[in-house]
């Protein structure tokens, strides 16, 4: 019986956008790690990560740059998505403004990134939001016997104040899951709403990416030069370690485990 040919990995490059504070490193860091830190210093500059996707059919390996969201860091972010062939566009569900400037870097990415580029639109810090506000209410029943609406009509009727911890829960959405799925889907994006803190749905952000992105159209990279080409500190190998090469100043580099 013939021996099955060992599947090689597939480079994917891989840049996070975003404005500050929307998550970006916390959702990189569960990805790579499975870990978070409630701490995260702000990124400076951009981080360096890599991480494997397993599919049925390939490997994905993705080269990801974790992008700084400040604004005096703007000008630097073309030379982090130029000739990616994914990025992930982060906003926080809890604050409006961050997805109009999600909104914005989808539209740069549309006009000067690869032409193929698989874009995701993701809403992190679902953990802050109750899951009322995230899940549509069940539908009320109409069949209830007469008798019985008579009986509830005649008790005391129990208070509908909300607890402090529930309206503080419910206010603190300021994105509805409607709107922004609404907007990704008219831009032809991936959507998510995703927690860092927690893990949810994180890791299938990027296996969606991953069953996403037209193969086809990416060039393999000589495999001669790799080596000589890393930089210093990055000793990238195929045996699942991640390593983040820090571009900024007073950052230290990490290592993540394989998945």
């Amino acid at each position: 019986m013939a021996e099955e040919t060992p599947v090689k990995a597939v480079q994917v490059k891989l840049v996070l956008l975003g404005e500050a504070a929307v998550g970006k490193s916390s959702l990189v860091l569960r990805f790579c790690q499975g870990d978070f830190n409630e701490n995260t210093s702000p990124t400076i500059g951009a981080a360096f990560l890599t991480q494997k996707c397993r599919l049925e059919n390939r490997i994905v390996k993705f080269e990801i740059w974790d992008t700084a969201g400040q604004e005096r860091f703007h000008s630097l972010a073309p030379m982090y998505y130029r000739n990616a062939q994914a990025a992930v566009v982060v906003y926080d569900i809890t604050k409006a403004a961050s997805l109009e400037k999600a909104k914005a870097w989808v539209k740069e990415l549309q006009r000067q990134a690869n032409a193929n580029i698989v874009i995701a639109l993701v809403g992190n810090k679902l953990d802050l939001v109750s899951e009322s506000s995230t899940s549509p209410a069940p539908p009320a029943s109409s069949e209830a016997p007469a008798e019985e609406e008579e009986e509830e009509g005649s008790s005391e009727e129990p208070s509908a104040t909300p607890t402090p911890n529930e309206t503080e829960s419910d206010d603190a959405r300021q994105v509805s899951t409607a709107e922004a799925e609404a907007y990704a889907k008219e831009s032809g994006l991936l959507f998510f709403e995703a927690s860092a803190k927690t893990g949810h749905n994180v890791g299938e952000i990027f296996t969606e990416i991953a069953k996403t992105i037209p193969f086809d159209t990416i060039v393999p990279k000589s495999t001669t030069n790799t080596s000589g080409n890393r930089r210093s500190g990055n000793n990238n190998n195929d045996n699942g370690s991640n390593n983040n090469v820090n571009l900024g100043e007073g950052q230290q580099a990490k290592k993540g485990g394989c998945c």
